[in-house]
């Protein structure tokens, strides 16, 4: 159940990355000289993804551009969201018609990592089982990231997310991709509204799966963090 296709979320507004985002989406900051949505689109590339949609709204027209002028894989399709932000859920539901039927890949432009083990995307997959679960989440240790604030988002049980909820801290964050068939925003209706609401439905069920990044995760969320990765990444070699 590989997935060869992919839903890429770049419609954000960018607003925690200013000034960087004055002038280019939160998608065209650079990191280690490479746009932060090439970085995912390589990473996708190489899972085996042929085909990534991607969503636009803020500076669209120098997204779109940008993506015309890639000659490399996947072949990009554009999800215009440019009259309304549909958030994460909403963005999928347009995009539906897009994606077919089959799962696919569900990135965020905002997270970078290395790896030490098996290819993240690699492992995300064989760790999906759709007859099982309704999404698989990747995952990172909270003791291997960079750029994120909070207490942590989940715990892991013998392969199922389980959110922090009241508890002071949690083991792992979301990582920013997840698989999922596009049929779950069925229900939904038009309009703006985060998947993390489908989640929590998923996770009450026992059908929300997860695996664990073998590597350090970073999510680029403001220009400090954008720097603090660069650095990251320079140290590492790439």
């Amino acid at each position: 159940m590989k997935p060869t296709t992919a839903m890429v979320l770049a419609a954000g507004l960018g607003t925690r990355m200013r000034p960087l985002t004055n002038d280019r989406p939160k998608a065209l900051v650079e990191v280690g000289g490479e746009a932060l949505i090439d970085h995912m689109l390589s990473r996708l590339a190489d899972a085996g993804v042929t085909t990534a949609v991607v969503n636009v709204h803020a500076f669209a027209d120098r997204l779109e551009a940008h993506l015309a002028q890639r000659a490399a894989a996947p072949k990009i399709v554009i999800s215009d969201e440019r009259g309304e932000l549909l958030e994460t859920g909403g963005g999928l539901k347009k995009a539906r018609p897009l994606l077919g039927d089959d799962p696919v890949f569900v990135a965020n432009i905002d997270a970078v990592w290395t790896e030490d083990g098996a290819p993240a995307l690699d492992a995300l997959a064989a760790a999906y089982d759709p007859a099982l679960m309704d999404a698989c989440l990747l995952l990172a240790r909270m003791d291997k990231t960079l750029g994120f604030d909070g207490p942590g988002d989940m715990f892991l049980d013998n392969g199922r997310a389980r959110f922090r909820g009241e508890a002071a801290t949690a083991p792992y964050a979301f990582a920013g991709v997840h698989i999922t068939r596009p049929s779950v925003t069925d229900g939904e209706p038009d309009g703006p509204f985060s998947l993390s609401k489908l989640w929590r439905v998923m996770a009450d069920q026992g059908r929300l799966g997860a695996v664990v990044l073998d590597g350090f995760w970073m999510h680029v969320g403001d220009p400090q963090a954008r720097d603090d990765a660069q650095a990251r990444l320079v140290g590492a070699g790439f």
